[in-house]
């Protein structure tokens, strides 16, 4: 699972979004609730904010104040209301509950339509807008999003030792239930492959996750003595790059026919790859690491 663990450092060093994708036990959501434990602690801002938001949803534990970042992981039967906010009282959902920490769907298209096209304003915005007949009101949802999904619906498409019988329109028609525009807000997207018991007991040992946590952290204090805000958030017209790199960014745009919203999310990604490794301008090596976590 290297390779996971790779994207999900550079998510959690540059604040984006990620979806992984892999058949059942491939360590998915195992992945995705170690991000909480490797990103920085909330400013004091960020803090306070936090906290009044869920001092308002009444979940505020004992009044202290959320030092670290939030991590909610509803269940795909949640309701349009419950994930985006509603009631009488207009409440905070889960986009808001999640705000300056970790949004986890599992199972992504398990989810209702309504309930995943609803995330595309708070991913662009980091803010969501609950109209109702008496108010209209507007809750921060600067969250994270991390999603996971099988390759199809029974989840073994591709599998050496089990095999999809509908293959492969069911994994079309499983993916299809994400639109485009969703996915071309995923600034990474990894393919996770379990390992063999033989595989497993060979693996060096990994991390833990104070020394990940380290390395992020000096990554983040880069990007915000820079420009103010982490990678996700930037214009790319504000990040360097060498003649090398924005020549492969521009052949890959081609080759891969990306949108500009394509584009930018490789740039960000680049630059969160540079700073994690100390370099000022983005570089043509970061750039291809960048594009191995584009969806083809």
């Amino acid at each position: 699972m290297p390779l996971g663990r790779r994207a999900l450092e550079i998510a959690a060093a540059g604040a984006h979004s990620m979806l992984m994708s892999g058949p059942p036990g491939a360590g998915k959501s195992m992945l995705a609730s170690r991000l909480p434990g490797i990103l920085p602690n909330l400013t004091r801002e960020e803090a306070l904010e936090t906290s009044r938001i869920h001092s308002v949803s009444g979940i505020l534990q004992n009044g202290r104040l959320v030092v670290r970042p939030p991590y909610r992981a509803p269940h795909h039967s949640a309701s349009l209301p419950a994930i985006v906010g509603g009631g009488a009282k207009a409440r905070p959902g889960e986009v808001s509950l999640a705000n300056n920490g970790v949004l986890f769907l599992d199972e992504l298209p398990e989810f209702s339509r309504s309930c995943l096209e609803s995330l595309r304003q708070p991913i662009e915005t980091g803010s969501i807008s609950i109209a109702r007949a008496a108010h209209h009101t507007t809750y921060p949802a600067r969250f994270q999003f991390i999603g996971a999904m099988n390759p199809c619906r029974c989840g073994y498409l591709g599998d050496p030792e089990r095999s999809c019988r509908k293959a492969p329109r069911c994994g079309e028609d499983y993916a299809a239930k994400i639109s485009g525009p969703m996915l071309d807000r995923m600034d990474l997207c990894v393919q996770i492959d379990p390992l063999s018991p033989i595989e497993i007991s060979r693996a060096p040992k990994g991390e833990d996750s104070a020394t990940v946590r380290c390395r992020v952290e000096r990554a983040r204090k880069r990007q915000i003595d820079r420009q103010g805000v982490p990678n996700a958030q930037v214009s790319p017209d504000d990040l360097e790059m060498d003649d090398d790199a924005r020549s492969l960014a521009e052949q890959a745009s081609e080759r891969l026919r990306l949108s500009n919203r394509g584009i930018t999310r490789l740039i960000r990604v680049s630059r969160t790859i540079a700073d994690l490794e100390g370099t000022q301008s983005i570089q043509r090596h970061h750039v291809a690491e960048a594009l191995t976590f584009r969806r083809r």
